[in-house]
């Protein structure tokens, strides 16, 4: 699947590409579901091969019954999450970038090698802010307010 948007074919008009790429990993080993660590530099490298940049790291383990390991990359683009339910032998996984630059696939094809699930999901959102859909142009403006719920 190629994810890239050709920026410089629509260069008249403004607009977000943003490519969301999540999944379900399926029948891991429990050790590797309650490994902090090899999650944490998983979800590193994971930054690295999604071209991104990394702002902040973070993680924290969960104890008890539904506990795991979940681990966070805020990154300029947007973000990488993984979340692991080391009892179910469960993991989510969400990586989400903003900017033709990034490679969303290239990461979560990283974390499902690293994480060995027996099986896993794959899904794709294109996030795009289509020119045709923009209310934002080069020289034009449109301000419109939501009225709440």
């Amino acid at each position: 699947m190629n994810l890239e948007v050709n920026e410089e074919s629509r260069s008249d008009v403004d607009f977000i590409v943003g490519k969301h790429v999540y999944g379900s990993l399926y029948g891991l080993k429990p050790e590797i579901a309650d490994d902090e660590e090899l999650i944490r530099q998983t979800v590193l490298d994971a930054v690295k091969a999604a071209n991104a940049t990394l702002i902040q790291l973070m993680s924290w383990k969960i104890p008890g019954i539904k506990g795991g390991v979940s681990v966070m990359a805020l990154v300029n683009e947007s973000h990488i999450v993984i979340h692991t339910w080391k009892e179910y032998r469960y993991a989510t996984v969400d990586v989400y970038t903003c900017g033709n630059h990034t490679n969303p696939e290239k990461a979560y094809k990283l974390i499902v090698e690293r994480l060995k699930p027996q099986y896993y999901s794959y899904n794709y959102a294109d996030r795009t802010q289509f020119p045709t859909s923009s209310p934002v142009k080069r020289d034009e403006m449109r301000i419109e307010t939501a009225t709440p719920y």
